[in-house]
């Protein structure tokens, strides 16, 4: 059985992937995935290509499954509000079908 679920997308610096990871729990989501991203934009190359004693030029990408529109917008507000001004971050929300019946 499927079912209409939101789907949050957040590439960050890896930096933030605790504090983000904490956000999405504290605001009410029941879990997320993370990946290591990279890619080019307005604030440059990032990659995680190359090994690296600092992981403060890698990036993330965290996927969080939600049940409501609203819940999906709250997180992206709390990101904006706590994180945009100072980091290289992305959020963007999309409409998608789990395939899998689960609770979100």
């Amino acid at each position: 059985m499927s079912q209409q679920v939101w789907k949050l997308v957040i590439v960050a610096e890896e930096i933030l992937s605790k504090k983000l990871a904490k956000l999405i729990k504290e605001a009410g989501a029941t879990g997320y995935t993370v990946m290591a991203a990279g890619g080019e934009g307005s604030r440059n190359v990032r990659s995680t290509g190359e090994p690296s004693v600092s992981h403060t030029l890698s990036n993330v990408k965290i996927e969080v499954l939600t049940g409501t529109r609203e819940l999906a917008d709250k997180i992206t507000h709390e990101i904006e509000s706590k994180f945009y001004a100072d980091y290289s971050i992305i959020t963007y929300i999309s409409q998608v079908e789990a395939l899998r019946d689960h609770k979100f």
